[in-house]
């Protein structure tokens, strides 16, 4: 099997989660592709997802690594399966590849939940308020670079079709001025539109609520199939990072769960996005 010459973010997930496999094992790379009849350098492209692996395969390896966790066995097999373009692969080349890793992490996840202190999350947006802050950005983006990264995010919004959301949204974000008032009102109002979607659920935190001090790190949770496959996508001032680590899945679940106790209820925070819309 060839090299790969791109390799995408999902890709490389499962060769680490492979290794990981092995690792819990106690095997070395070279103890592993004995035991599992390849050559050590197979077995090193394949952690590192410079090669792609069979269902079968998966199912062999954990088979000799003694990994009786059923769940997380077929969740990798079925990763390995994966073999069609996502939609953001037209993309590529046209927009940042972070982006495209934000897209197939959406794709997949089986639910999505969101805290944003600055911004009103991104699936959530109106197409004017993505025009005014891609039209803010430093550097400044050519008038066709605005369009295709405008165009890319409107179709990262299907995905809100398929699966849960929970979107928890900072007072500072819901104020905060990407453009003129029309522009912030409309975007409040489509929020509120979006939020009576059976799927879809925004909660809000105050300014004035209690016992929110240090917790100001916009993210997102995607949940996999089983949670050893979850990915937390965390803001960081050189851009996104995506996490997997187990004590770093749970911090940031611990985090969501310490927002989500403060934030207003559903109700309550439908009523303050309209008394913010009715301001502007």
């Amino acid at each position: 099997m060839p090299a790969r010459s791109i390799i995408t973010a999902r890709q490389d997930r499962l060769g680490a989660e492979l290794r990981k496999l092995r690792e819990r094992a106690g095997l070395s790379g070279r103890e592993a592709a004995r035991t599992l009849g390849i050559a050590e350098s197979k077995l090193s492209a394949t952690e590192m997802a410079r090669v792609g692996v069979s269902a079968e395969r998966v199912r062999h390896w954990a088979s000799r690594y003694a990994c009786d966790d059923v769940a997380l066995v077929d969740a990798l097999a079925a990763m390995a399966t994966e073999r069609g373009r996502g939609w953001w692969e037209e993309y590529r080349g046209r927009v940042p590849s972070g982006y495209l890793d934000v897209a197939e992490l959406e794709h997949h996840a089986v639910e999505l939940r969101t805290f944003q202190s600055v911004h009103i999350p991104a699936l959530l947006q109106t197409e004017e308020q993505i025009r005014a802050i891609f039209t803010s950005t430093v550097p400044k983006l050519s008038p066709e670079e605005i369009e295709v990264r405008t165009r890319f995010r409107l179709r990262r919004q299907e995905v809100l079709d398929e699966i849960g959301y929970l979107a928890v949204v900072h007072e500072a974000a819901l104020r905060i001025r990407a453009a003129d008032a029309k522009v912030a009102r409309d975007q409040l109002l489509h929020l509120l539109e979006q939020s009576e979607r059976p799927q879809v659920t925004v909660r809000v935190v105050p300014f004035d609520v209690d016992g929110f001090a240090g917790i100001d790190t916009p993210l997102v949770y995607a949940s996999g199939p089983v949670p050893q496959l979850d990915t937390v996508l965390a803001d960081t001032p050189h851009g996104g990072a995506l996490l997997d680590a187990e004590a770093q899945l749970n911090r940031y679940r611990a985090i969501l769960g310490t927002i989500e106790e403060v934030a207003l209820g559903v109700v309550e925070s439908r009523d303050f996005i309209l008394r913010l819309a009715q301001q502007m």
